[in-house]
């Protein structure tokens, strides 16, 4: 039993079933694809989640163990440039794809800044290699990962990644606020922000200049229907439209799931549903290795106020990805992650302009955009109107503002004026569409408590047979570490 069909539940069930496991998947809303969703309105197609696609090891891993491989399941473009920068007071900055290119960009930008960005990135090689090889696909339940020659050989390094924030060690490297914030904005990909995420994770930029940026035609809804396919012809069964009220117990040890449409009996039960909602919700008090009291000095990342736009006319201004930094952005985090009221929001914002490179996702003549502006994790912000019947007041000001904001930096004055569709998230819609914790956006931040194992374990600790996957467990936040979560059941299982 596999609760929950987003990206890890889907993908988890198709490994369980490959292995020869009778595997139900279970899923409240009556689509798959959970926080990868689609919507569709006038023409217009949207992710909803997920739009970038880093890591593409971890996808080819992923096929390749449910007998297929990605070329068969996607087809993929690589982003040239990877994405535009309009940072605050200054000229926006193209990204290019690949190491060398993107030196090149730094040299023009700060005297010798093309030799830092190679130091950098090959210190973030090194951290991602460890990280892949001992760290992410690995369940910690033993101290193995951490004795092996790659990690002893490097221990010294790897204690300062650990120790030091992700803003201090990309500015050891480079003095221009440009370049710093290119070196640390994925920080927010990471549920968090730059001062209090470890340095260990600079391995993105490795994964973003040196391997590159892709995008599977079709948005993530590509990524989801394959999954989806994959599942079906694996022999999983899945019931959409049934929500699990519970996960049942008998003398310490899963019996099944009861849900709105009755009792559907398991010796074992994956939930890749938010963490929080699985162990305060499904379970009975003294069954929960996480009760309420051990949330109380939890991260959950940052919310969401989430803008789909339809525009008539063209926006050269914009690339397929595009972000927005203002000068003083540590007040952005604070306001984020510090902040209260429901309208705080950041002037950071993250615009997807999917319609750059796929025709597909918007009539002809019109842009698709999806705008991501960062608010605190607090389901007061209310509601957008995608799902809910009516958008709340903070969401909107939200919204127009951001718009606004993406107007007069880009110098399309009249962006407000040729939105023909505006649809949008709230963090409200996270926490009753996902039972996402505080309507948190991504999943728990990935700072120094909560990254590798002291980000908690893929297994009850009170109930046996009972294993969890997702983005809200280890190894993470994202596509990639949902593949590799739900790869870390199934080791769990084999021992």
């Amino acid at each position: 039993m596999v609760i929950g069909a987003g990206i890890a539940g889907l993908a988890t069930a198709t490994l369980l079933a490959r292995e020869g496991h009778r595997v139900t998947l279970v899923e409240r809303t009556g689509e798959v694809g959970g926080r990868a969703g689609s919507l569709a309105v006038d023409g217009f197609r949207w992710d909803t989640g997920p739009s970038w696609y880093l890591m593409p090891e971890a996808f080819d891993r992923f096929f390749a163990a449910v007998g297929t491989s990605t070329a068969e399941q996607l087809d993929l473009v690589r982003l040239d440039p990877s994405y535009r920068v309009y940072p605050e007071g200054a000229d926006p900055v193209d990204v290019p794809a690949g190491r060398e290119a993107a030196a090149a960009l730094f040299d023009a930008l700060e005297p010798g800044g093309g030799a830092a960005l190679r130091r950098y990135l090959d210190s973030g090689r090194l951290a991602y290699t460890v990280a892949v090889r001992r760290f992410l696909y690995t369940t910690f339940s033993s101290p193995r990962p951490f004795l092996h020659r790659d990690v002893l050989g490097h221990v010294g390094l790897l204690l300062r990644l650990l120790l030091t924030p992700l803003d201090r060690w990309a500015a050891g490297f480079v003095r221009d606020r440009r370049l710093r914030q290119i070196l640390t904005y994925n920080a927010v990909f990471l549920a968090s922000r730059p001062s209090a995420t470890p340095a260990l994770y600079h391995l993105l930029s490795h994964a973003d200049m040196d391997q590159g940026v892709f995008y599977p035609r079709g948005g993530f809804a590509a990524v989801v229907d394959a999954l989806h396919g994959l599942a079906r012809g694996a022999g999983v069964e899945i019931l959409t439209d049934t929500e699990v009220t519970s996960v049942d117990v008998a003398d310490g040890r899963v019996t099944g799931v009861t849900t709105s449409a009755g009792r559907i009996p398991a010796g074992t039960v994956v939930s890749s549903a938010d963490l929080h909602h699985t162990e305060t919700a499904l379970l009975a008090p003294g069954q929960r290795t996480w009760p309420e009291r051990r949330w109380r000095h939890r991260d959950p990342g940052p919310g969401a106020v989430v803008v789909m736009l339809g525009v008539r006319g063209r926006l050269p201004e914009l690339a397929h990805h595009t972000l927005f930094f203002s000068r003083d952005w540590d007040a952005d985090f604070r306001e984020v992650f510090e902040g209260e009221g429901p309208d705080a929001w950041s002037r950071s914002v993250y615009v997807s302009r999917p319609s750059a490179t796929d025709p597909t996702v918007a009539p002809a003549g019109h842009e698709n955009l999806f705008v991501l502006v960062p608010v605190p994790a607090d389901p007061a912000t209310g509601h957008g109107d995608a799902y809910a019947a009516a958008e709340s007041p903070a969401v909107g000001r939200i919204a127009d503002a951001a718009v606004r904001l993406i107007a007069r930096r880009t110098g399309v004055t009249d962006l407000a004026e040729r939105t023909v569709v505006r649809r949008t998230l709230g963090p409200a819609d996270f926490a009753e569409r996902y039972h996402s914790w505080r309507g948190g956006a991504l999943g728990l931040a990935h700072t120094l408590r909560q990254s590798a194992f002291l980000r908690g374990s893929n297994a009850s600790r009170k109930v046996d047979g009972l294993y969890y996957s997702g983005a809200t467990t280890l190894p993470g936040v994202g596509v990639p570490m949902c593949f590799i979560s739900a790869e870390n059941v199934l080791l769990r299982l084999r021992r």
